[in-house]
């Protein structure tokens, strides 16, 4: 089961904004030497809105290769279209993939029923396990609980990230879904609180920068050491702040930076982050001990 500090990876590219497939894929070795449970190419945080197809598609080979199934690869494979994400989720088979993160389709909005039949014909498609990404504050559009509980019945959903920041929906989901549904945070700043709800990890973007940190938070938790789990949790918490002070992953990539794993650039229409907020980034480091 997939479980513990999954990263939402960023994509490094060269200052011409070419994919820099060397310093991904060391990135990707040091996130599992760091202890890193899951690795998550070409989500929302991956740029996936701005890489080619065929970008999209070696990003998620190269994760792969790197990996080298130490850790279970989960493929951003989303799309708003179905026929798209199918491509991409039969890709992501191909390539090794464990499971497929699949978002809820951006800027259609489509109905509840639209929902269900979208990711029913992605999981009858392709014998992958997938992952419902369920993120209102992106895509427009909130799957019900209702409506995953019928999803849930399909073999291949096998659980949720869930970006709502809405501590009563793993409950409910939970409830509703059964205890076998595999509940992903997909929200740093309440990733504890999310495991006291029901859930078992997170797909977090500070375990791009804080990779053992992050582990050690969710080992502490299994272990039952909520008192350590939270101790980390409020280390983080201004890391967690700076990473979303301009739109992610332009912070994030500026963190990963400054620790020397790949230059800042993102590609249009993200902006630079700014001077200020640049030196938000780099004090949150200081601050937690992650950049002298």
């Amino acid at each position: 089961m997939l479980k513990g500090s999954l990263v939402a990876l960023i994509t490094p590219m060269r200052q011409d904004g070419a994919l820099d497939e060397k310093a991904f894929q060391d990135f990707v070795d040091w996130q599992v030497r760091q202890g890193t449970h899951g690795l998550v190419p070409v989500g929302t945080t991956g740029e996936s809105p701005t890489l080619s197809h065929a970008e999209h598609k070696r990003v998620v080979e190269l994760c792969i290769e790197a990996a080298g199934r130490r850790v279970p690869v989960v493929a951003g494979t989303g799309s708003n279209s179905t026929d798209e994400a199918i491509d991409f989720t039969r890709h992501a088979k191909a390539a090794g993939a464990d499971a497929a993160l699949v978002v809820t389709p951006y800027y259609n909005r489509p109905t509840q029923e639209g929902l269900y039949l979208h990711f029913k014909a992605i999981a009858e498609a392709v014998d992958l396990p997938v992952i419902i990404y369920n993120i209102p504050g992106r895509s427009a559009v909130d799957m019900t609980v209702e409506t995953m509980a019928r999803l849930a019945k399909l073999p291949n959903i096998l659980g949720v990230k869930d970006a709502t920041a809405n501590l009563a929906r793993p409950l409910h989901q939970k409830s509703a879904c059964g205890p076998d549904f595999v509940q992903l945070s997909g929200e740093d700043h309440t990733a504890v609180a999310f495991l006291a709800s029901g859930g078992v990890g997170c797909i977090s973007v500070t375990a791009n920068v804080a990779p053992r940190l992050c582990a050690d938070m969710h080992e502490a938790w299994e272990r039952g050491e909520t008192a350590a789990a939270m101790a980390i949790q409020e280390r983080l918490l201004p890391v967690h702040d700076a990473m979303f002070c301009e739109t992610s992953p332009g912070p994030v990539k500026y963190a990963a930076h400054l620790l020397g794993h790949c230059e800042e650039t993102c590609r249009l229409p993200l902006a630079p982050v700014s001077e200020a907020n640049k030196g938000r980034v780099r004090s949150a480091l200081v601050q937690a001990g992650l950049l002298n």
